[in-house]
Formats: structure tokens, C-alpha cells, sequence
């Protein structure tokens, strides 16, 4: 295999992987019945004039299934990061506790499940859709590839075969992590 289609399939592959990153990332900040860190880990916290997320300031545990306790490194913090959660669009209610914060997750009502689910499909929707542009990438640029004579048609068709293998295993990876998912948000 020529050099530059070895690297158009790297290239393409690395995008999958960053999709898939970012999926897992978009999923994991969906509320479940669950209390996870994830939930408040990217929250931007005005600490000492500059917006930093909450995972670099504070620790952030779940004792138990519905609440999570932050602890700032910092105690001078505290206060910026219960306003933090309060203008969230979270939804939590924060108990400054002495030197840590609690958060006790309400129970997700029927609708809020629903919402969730419709959020999730957006969000595999929008992976889906920006892989298959990474991949209608890739191919024009293998097409140019034989254009300009340096691989042949019938290299140009096996690396189209490999491109579409590569997809259907992320499209298959991307449906399991979705149900996983979307069975976590039905739990009761």
C-alpha cells in the first residue's frame, strides 16, 4: 500500500477515535438515576477571575448512589463553586457543608427520562453524522489518489472496502455505548 493512503487511513481512523471520545464524553455528562463526578467535572467555576473547570480545583467523590460531595483544594473557592452549580442549568441544589459541598440528586421523573433519551439520540445522530463526513473525506482523497496515478482502481476500491469496515465497526461500538446508555437513563 502506498504511503499517502497508509496515511489518509491513519488520519481517518485517529477521527473515529476522537469521535468516539467525544461521544463518551457528551454521554457520560448526561444525568442518570446515578450520581457520577462527570456530572459537575467540566462546570467552568470563576476562581480568583479566571473561568477553570471544577475537576482542577476541587475533589470530586459519590459516596452513595444519589449524591456527590466536592472538596476545593482551595477553601477560599468554595462559595464561587456553589455559585457555579447554582447558575448551572443542573438543576442542584448545593449544601455548603464546612470545607465540602453536597449534592444530592433528585429522582428523574418520566419526562425527564424522555428528554434524556432524546438528547442521547442526538448526540449518537451528531457522531454518526461527523464520522461520515470524516469519511467522505478520506475517500475524495483516495479518488484523487488514483487521479494522479499513484494507486490503482483496484486499490482504490479495496482501501473503499477498508474505509467502510472501519465505519461499521465504530457504528457498531457507537449503538452499544447508546443502549448502554439509554438502559442506565430508563433504570428506576
Amino acid at each position: 500500500m502506498i504511503k499517502r493512503v497508509k496515511d489518509i487511513l491513519k488520519e481517518f481512523e485517529q477521527e473515529l477515535a476522537s469521535a468516539n471520545a467525544w461521544f463518551r464524553g457528551e454521554i457520560a455528562s448526561l444525568r442518570t438515576g446515578r450520581a457520577t463526578p462527570a456530572l459537575v467535572e467540566d462546570l467552568l467555576v470563576d476562581s480568583y477571575g479566571t473561568k477553570t473547570p471544577l475537576k482542577h480545583i476541587a475533589s470530586i467523590s459519590a459516596p452513595d448512589a444519589r449524591s456527590l460531595v466536592i472538596q476545593p483544594w482551595d477553601k477560599g473557592v468554595l462559595e464561587a463553586i456553589g455559585k457555579a452549580i447554582e447558575n448551572s442549568s443542573l438543576n442542584f441544589a448545593p449544601i455548603a457543608d464546612g470545607d465540602h459541598i453536597r449534592l444530592t440528586l433528585p429522582q428523574l421523573t418520566e419526562e425527564r427520562r424522555k428528554d434524556l433519551l432524546k438528547i442521547l439520540n442526538g448526540k449518537t445522530e451528531e457522531a454518526r453524522m461527523k464520522t461520515r463526513r470524516t469519511r467522505d473525506d478520506a475517500w475524495k482523497d483516495i479518488q484523487q489518489s488514483e487521479k494522479d496515478k499513484i494507486i490503482s482502481e483496484d486499490e482504490k476500491f479495496r482501501v473503499k472496502d477498508e474505509l467502510q469496515k472501519k465505519m461499521d465497526g465504530f457504528n457498531i461500538e457507537l449503538e452499544n455505548l447508546r443502549e448502554r446508555k439509554e438502559k442506565e437513563i430508563m433504570e428506576v
